[in-house]
C-alpha cells in the first residue's frame, strides 16, 4: 500500500464514524496515505486521528436534497483539485462525485456500501426520492473497480441487483475498543440501544414496553430524526425518568457504557429489505462487550446464532415480544450466563484482525 493516496468520502460528521475510523487506520498502518472527507456542523467536535488525515467540508444546507446536491458539488471540485490514487465512496450519497471526478482523472474507485441505500425505510416510503437514488445507483455502482458491504446477505442482494460482485467487510470493533461487560451492583437494570435514532429501529415500541418492565431503564446512545419525538413519547407514557437520551457517545466511551448495561437491544422493523438483511456494528459491539442482546430473527443474526448462541432473537417488533424477551432473560440466570459465555467465544472468531486482513487484500488488488 506504500505510495498509494486513498480518499474516503462520507456525508456525516467524522467524529462518530467508527467503521471509517477502523478502515482508514488499517490502510494507513499498511503504508497508505489516507484522507477521510466528511462535513462540519456547528456541533462538530475536534477530529484529529493519529494515522490519517481528516477533511471537513462546510455546507450552507444541512438536510434534504439541497444538502446532498451542495455537498456532492463541493466534494466533486475537492476531488478534482487534489491528488489521489484511489477514491472510495462510502454509500450512495457520495457515489456521483467520486465516480465522475475519478473518471475525469482516470483514477481507481471503490464503493463501500454501509447499507442497501435505496432500500432503507427513510427512502422506500418516498417514491420520488427513491427513484432519484435508484437512478444514481444504476448510473454509478457498476463502474466502481471494487465494491464491498457489511454482510453476505446484502452482498448477494446488491450483487444480483446491479450485476456486479460485492465483497464483505463486516462491522467488527477493533481490539482496543473491546471490553467485557460486568454486572453492576445496582437496583436499576439497563436496556441499551446505541446508534442512529431514526425510523425503523423499533424504538417507539421499546419505550412503550418500559412501563411494563419495572426496575428497568432504557438508555439511548445516539441522535437522529426521532430524538425529540421519542422524548415527547416518553413523557406522555410517564416513563421519562426511566428513558435516558445520552446523545452521541464518543466511540472510546462506548465500552464503559456497555459495561453498565444489563442487556443490549437492536431491533429492525419488518418491511425494509435493507434492515431484514443488515448486520450492523452494534451487534458485534455487544458480542465483544460480553453483553447479551435482543435482536431480530433475521438471516444474518440467525446464521451467527447457529454458531454461537450469543443473543436472543424475536420474531417481530411488538410490545409483547420485547417484554417477554426482557422478562425471560431477567429471570433465567442460566440462559443469561450461557449467552455471556458464548459472546466470549464469538468474539474470538469475529475480529477486526480477520476483517482488516481481507480489507488490505482487496485494496492491494487495485
Amino acid at each position: 500500500m506504500k505510495n498509494q493516496k486513498l480518499i474516503f468520502a462520507v456525508t456525516n460528521d467524522l467524529t462518530y464514524d467508527r467503521r471509517m475510523y477502523r478502515i482508514c487506520s488499517t490502510l494507513a498502518e499498511a503504508g497508505a496515505d489516507v484522507t477521510l472527507i466528511g462535513r462540519v456542523l456547528h456541533t462538530s467536535k475536534p477530529f484529529a486521528p493519529e494515522l490519517f488525515k481528516g477533511v471537513r467540508i462546510k455546507c450552507w444546507f444541512h438536510s434534504g436534497l439541497r444538502f446532498y446536491a451542495e455537498y456532492n458539488i463541493r466534494l466533486f471540485f475537492w476531488l478534482l483539485t487534489h491528488d489521489y490514487t484511489i477514491a472510495c465512496a462510502c454509500d450512495l450519497d457520495t457515489a456521483l462525485p467520486v465516480r465522475f471526478a475519478s473518471w475525469i482523472k482516470r483514477k481507481k474507485t471503490v464503493y463501500d456500501a454501509h447499507e442497501y441505500f435505496t432500500e432503507v425505510p427513510e427512502i422506500t416510503a418516498r417514491p420520488v426520492i427513491k427513484s432519484i437514488w435508484s437512478g444514481i445507483a444504476n448510473l454509478t455502482i457498476g463502474g466502481f473497480d471494487l465494491r464491498y458491504t457489511v454482510g453476505s446477505c446484502l452482498a448477494k442482494l446488491m450483487g444480483e441487483k446491479y450485476q456486479v460482485p460485492f465483497d464483505v467487510i463486516r462491522n467488527i470493533p477493533s481490539e482496543q475498543q473491546t471490553s467485557r461487560a460486568t454486572n453492576p451492583v445496582a437496583s436499576i437494570k439497563i436496556l441499551l440501544y446505541q446508534g442512529a435514532i431514526n425510523e425503523g429501529r423499533g424504538l417507539e415500541a421499546i419505550i412503550n414496553s418500559i412501563s411494563m418492565l419495572p426496575g428497568w431503564e432504557f438508555w439511548l446512545a445516539g441522535e437522529g430524526d426521532l430524538t425529540e419525538q421519542l422524548k415527547l413519547q416518553a413523557a406522555q407514557d410517564q416513563v421519562a425518568d426511566r428513558v435516558r437520551f445520552l446523545g452521541w457517545v464518543h466511540p472510546n466511551d462506548l465500552p464503559d457504557l456497555m459495561s453498565q448495561a444489563t442487556l443490549g437491544i437492536n431491533l429492525r422493523e419488518i418491511g425494509s429489505l435493507n434492515d431484514y438483511n443488515s448486520l450492523p456494528n452494534k451487534f458485534f459491539d455487544f458480542i465483544h462487550a460480553g453483553l447479551p442482546s435482543i435482536n431480530m430473527k433475521y438471516p444474518e443474526y440467525e446464521a451467527i446464532n447457529q454458531q454461537y448462541e450469543c443473543s436472543y432473537l424475536i420474531n417481530a417488533v411488538s410490545i409483547n415480544e420485547i417484554c417477554d424477551a426482557v422478562q425471560l432473560l431477567d429471570k433465567d440466570i442460566n440462559l443469561m450466563n450461557l449467552l455471556k459465555a458464548n459472546c466470549i467465544g464469538a468474539a474470538k472468531e469475529f475480529t477486526w484482525k480477520n476483517e482488516s486482513t481481507r480489507l488490505k487484500t482487496l485494496y492491494e488488488t487495485l
